[in-house]
């Protein structure tokens, strides 16, 4: 397999990180809005804590890219301005959206839990996102460190590296039936939302360990810094994870 690996539509070549990013997008806001349907707040309401969201979450995602890379700011820094300008991170866009929703609601004066509908079409649209994100190869700079192992993967510089792609689709995959099966167990508003959160932050907190990052506060990375800062907020949220002794279904 060569990377990037193109796709063609007819006679035009497509580049997968582009298609498989927008539909990553598309899928997830057809998700959303399906979602919202059932929503418990106006529907004014919903639509100013998306846009709210979205702007957090573009503000978020660039921001954690600058920090992430900021070891470029004098060694390449035309290679830094690209970064900015094409990448995002995923949990930069979390952490950004968060704090964007929660300062929406404050100014329209939503009081209750809102991230539930947010779910799914996060966890759907991040595995989609991460096809291309494995079938771009080196630029898109989400391989992992190198490996022995039988699955690694020759992204085109002749070094058999970790696939943490398809490791983190995989995780996704795992995550839907776990939030599944929580789902039927007592809950409240609000919780899937925080489930979702810790977990992902968890697993992007160990996962990162297996990428060619700069990680230059205490071995850690400025995503594991911001994975830590997120599940420091959340913390209180771990418990109730693993409590499947209540059964009345609140969903």
């Amino acid at each position: 397999m060569t990377f990037p690996v193109y796709l063609w539509l007819g006679s035009v070549r497509i580049h997968p990180h582009i298609l498989f990013e927008s539909l990553a997008y598309a899928i997830a806001f057809r998700l959303l809005i399906k979602n919202s349907r059932k929503d418990s707040i106006a529907p004014t309401q919903r639509s100013s804590v998306i846009v709210g969201g979205l702007v957090g979450a573009l503000v978020g995602a660039k921001l954690l890219v600058l920090l992430q890379h900021i070891d470029l700011l004098f060694s390449n820094w035309q290679q830094l301005f690209s970064l900015l300008l094409q990448g995002k991170t995923v949990v930069g866009a979390l952490l950004g959206g968060l704090i964007g929703v929660e300062i929406t609601k404050k100014i329209i004066g939503v009081n209750r839990s809102t991230g539930d509908v947010f779910v799914y079409p996060l966890i759907v649209g991040t595995a989609v996102g991460r096809i291309g994100c494995f079938l771009t190869g080196l630029s898109d700079r989400t391989y992992g460190i190198a490996t022995n192992l039988p699955w690694g993967v020759d992204f085109g510089d002749r070094i058999l590296r970790h696939p943490t792609q398809i490791y983190e689709i995989i995780f996704l995959l795992i995550l839907i039936i776990f939030l599944k099966i929580r789902s039927r167990y007592h809950r409240q508003e609000g919780d899937l939302f925080k489930f979702y959160m810790v977990a992902y932050l968890s697993f992007r907190l160990l996962i990162d360990f297996l990428k060619p990052d700069f990680h230059p506060i205490f071995g850690l990375s400025a995503i594991q810094i911001a994975c830590l800062l997120g599940l420091l907020y959340y913390h209180r949220s771990i418990p109730q994870m693993f409590n499947f002794n209540r059964t009345a279904n609140t969903w």
